[in-house]
């Protein structure tokens, strides 16, 4: 009857009976609708933080270099790629926490503002990257 509450042991005798059947239809190759999906968000934020973040440093540093190289910045390459490596290694891991937060939270709710944020923050950080670093000091471009 609707309203009446269940004691403890009649609820642990419904779950009990609950799965016993779903069990049996499992076993007699039925198949048994899952009440709850499992959200694997997080995991798919690791997987995408671990590419988008790399590929945002070395993007970064591609166009840092290209900036350099047209200001004349350096007295030899290595020098310079030495500090690219480790600006790069930097806005990698910067991007990396963006993505995995991202995917990881905001793509429980919603994958698509998820990745037009993760999009738009790379963007917004490989403009400042460049924008800070392009020209050292001490150098006119």
């Amino acid at each position: 009857m609707p309203g009446t509450p269940l004691t403890e042991e009649q609820l642990l005798h419904g779950i009990n009976d609950a799965m016993d059947r779903m069990e049996r239809a499992q076993r007699s190759g039925e198949s048994v609708p899952q009440v709850r999906k499992r959200n694997t968000r997080g995991q798919w934020g690791c997987a995408v933080a671990s590419v988008a973040g790399p590929a945002t440093g070395v993007l970064g540093s591609v166009l840092l270099a290209a900036a350099w190289r047209a200001c004349d910045v350096g007295v030899n390459g290595a020098a310079t790629g030495l500090a690219l490596i480790f600006y790069g290694a930097v806005l990698a891991g910067a991007a990396a926490v963006w993505w995995g937060l991202l995917i990881g939270y905001v793509g429980r709710w919603n994958l698509a503002v998820a990745l037009a944020g993760g999009a738009v923050g790379t963007a917004v950080m490989i403009w400042i990257f460049v924008v800070l670093l392009q020209v050292p000091h001490g150098y006119r471009c």
